[in-house]
């Protein structure tokens, strides 16, 4: 690990490392929102509208972080979620991060959007895999992502719904974020101040969504701008009806990914998913949408017995795991974090972002009394004053 990785104490030290490593174009595509990002801000601070109550005395001589979640066992109560084009911040991509998730003995979550084909990761780790899914509108690549998934050996399937249509990213505008990335007027000199980033873009220029090149020529015709893909290729028809039939198709544990009503949990419940994600999509999509951890305490009441509840939006430390857990969820996801890490040193970015989430849930644990994360629960948690 570098000297630089490792004097980073927190997430937000390797989100200043990462800035500090990538071009402003492929920063900013991590680190933005939708329209006035003030969902993006709510994500992370609307965890401090909870306290956490010790229970002193306790013996918490030994901390065991492990739980199940759909079905498998995972060591820590968080996963790495689905986020698209991993290569655009290193080149070790998708392939470093899902690396740690194993080293960690969680889950990694493969993005449609990938630039590493799901076979590849399939190759590379024997922890639990979950591909995300859109339901596009060439319908007969969705039903190929399933059976590619059952023969990778995919121990789940996420099927996101949050994105009908791309949300208001102005900062990708701003910054010229194009994939692949073009070396242009507008990015030269962000590229030529990023010397260790670019040279490695010239060694090795093959950026390609990996799972869907073969069927979809999203890159082919030169640089294309995200909104414009993402536009062009998502189905503003999809319903629950279509999500029902994908559920079908898959039958393993399936987890509806976007949603933040009790209304949209019970649907994912009576449609057969096994999970949901409450997630606004990272601040993505619809700005002034709800943060994630406003919404677990009511979604949990309504469905947590059927489901399992996965927080994912804002998380930035072992506390936040702790408070989500708390009201309800089963585990965290995150994506920025390991994201940061990435952009700062690769898997061992990935791996420094993993050690610090884990370092800080062992310890937060241990004062608030808990040994086990089955011990978690509305009692030590209240609504701050």
């Amino acid at each position: 690990m570098s000297a630089k990785l490792d004097r980073c104490q927190n997430i937000a030290d390797l989100r200043r490392l990462a800035k500090k490593r990538l071009p402003a174009s492929m920063f900013h595509y991590i680190d933005g929102g939708a329209d006035d990002e003030r969902t993006l801000d709510w994500n992370t601070s609307s965890f401090d509208r909870y306290e956490l109550l010790p229970s002193y005395l306790r013996d918490i001589d030994s901390i065991d972080t492990s739980t199940t979640l759909l079905g498998q066992r995972i060591e820590v109560p968080f996963f790495l979620s689905p986020t698209g084009m991993s290569r655009l911040f290193h080149h070790e991509k998708e392939i470093g991060a899902a690396r740690a998730a194993e080293a960690f003995g969680t889950f990694y979550g493969l993005s449609t959007l990938g630039t590493t084909s799901l076979e590849d990761i399939a190759e590379v780790t024997s922890a639990p895999k979950m591909f995300q899914i859109y339901i596009l509108k060439d319908r007969e690549l969705t039903r190929e992502f399933v059976t590619r998934c059952k023969a990778a050996g995919f121990e789940a399937m996420c099927l996101t719904v949050d994105v009908p249509v791309a949300g208001n990213r102005e900062r990708e505008i701003k910054y010229g974020m194009q994939m692949p990335p073009r070396l242009r007027m507008a990015t030269l000199l962000s590229f030529a101040t990023h010397p260790r980033w670019t040279l490695n873009l010239l060694r090795n220029s093959d950026f390609q969504l990996a799972n869907v090149a073969h069927r979809v020529d999203a890159l082919g015709q030169g640089a294309m701008g995200l909104i414009d893909y993402v536009n062009s290729q998502f189905d503003r028809t999809v319903t629950w009806k279509d999500a029902e039939w994908l559920v079908d198709l898959w039958d393993g544990p399936m987890v509806i990914k976007g949603l933040q009503t009790v209304e949209d949990a019970r649907h994912a419940r009576d449609i057969g998913a096994r999970g949901i994600m409450v997630s606004n999509h990272g601040g993505r999509q619809l700005d002034t949408a709800p943060a994630p951890v406003d919404c677990i305490g009511e979604m949990a009441d309504a469905v947590g017995d059927d489901l399992d509840i996965i927080c994912d939006g804002g998380v930035r430390r072992g506390t936040h795991i702790l408070k989500a857990l708390a009201l309800g969820a089963k585990a965290c996801s995150f994506g920025r974090p390991y994201l940061y890490g990435l952009g700062a040193g690769g898997h061992a970015g990935v791996m420094k972002a993993l050690s610090i989430m884990k370092a800080e849930l062992v310890r937060d644990m241990a004062l608030l009394g808990c040994s086990r994360i089955s011990e978690i629960g509305p009692q030590q948690l209240r609504a701050h004053r």
